[in-house]
C-alpha cells in the first residue's frame, strides 16, 4: 500500500502515476542507458506541440537530469533520429565514461584549502611588484 502511495505523490523516484498512466495509453519503451533509466516516446509520430514525437526518461532512482548520458541527452532533444540503442555515437580516445554531477555529495570536487576538509584556508604570497590596499592609509 505505500508502495502505491509513494507512485501517486512522488515525482522524483521512478514515474509518478501521470507519467505512468502516460507511458501505457500512449508511450513505447526505445531503451535503457548503463544506470537503468529508461526512454520512451509516443507510439504515434509528430503528435507534440511542434510537430515531434514526444521522448521522455523515467529514471532508475532519483530524478536528476545530469544522470542521462550524452547520446540520449540528444536523442531526447531530437539533436539525433535513431536511439542509442540502433546507432551507437562514435567514441573519441579523449572522451571519459559518464559521471553524474556530484555537487552536494561526498564525491563532489574540494579543493586544497577547501573549509569542507576542516583546514584553513591556503594564503600565497603574492609577487614582489604586488601592494595591498590597507584601509585607512
Amino acid at each position: 500500500m505505500l508502495g502505491f502511495l509513494s507512485k501517486i505523490f512522488t515525482w522524483w523516484n521512478g514515474a509518478a502515476a501521470g507519467a505512468a498512466w502516460t507511458i501505457w495509453r500512449s508511450g513505447e519503451q526505445v531503451g535503457e542507458d548503463q544506470f537503468g533509466n529508461r526512454y520512451f516516446q509516443e507510439r504515434k509520430a509528430g503528435t507534440g506541440a511542434d510537430g515531434k514525437t514526444r521522448r521522455w526518461v523515467v529514471y532508475k532512482g532519483y530524478a536528476d537530469a545530469s544522470r542521462v548520458p550524452s547520446d540520449w541527452h540528444g536523442w531526447l532533444h531530437h539533436t539525433f533520429d535513431d536511439a542509442p540503442t540502433e546507432a551507437t555515437m562514435p567514441r573519441r580516445p579523449w572522451e571519459l565514461d559518464h559521471e553524474p554531477n556530484h555537487t552536494g555529495t561526498l564525491r563532489a570536487y574540494r579543493p586544497a584549502g577547501s573549509l569542507a576538509f576542516g583546514s584553513r584556508r591556503l594564503r600565497q604570497e603574492t609577487s614582489s611588484d604586488y601592494e595591498p590596499w590597507t584601509p585607512g592609509e
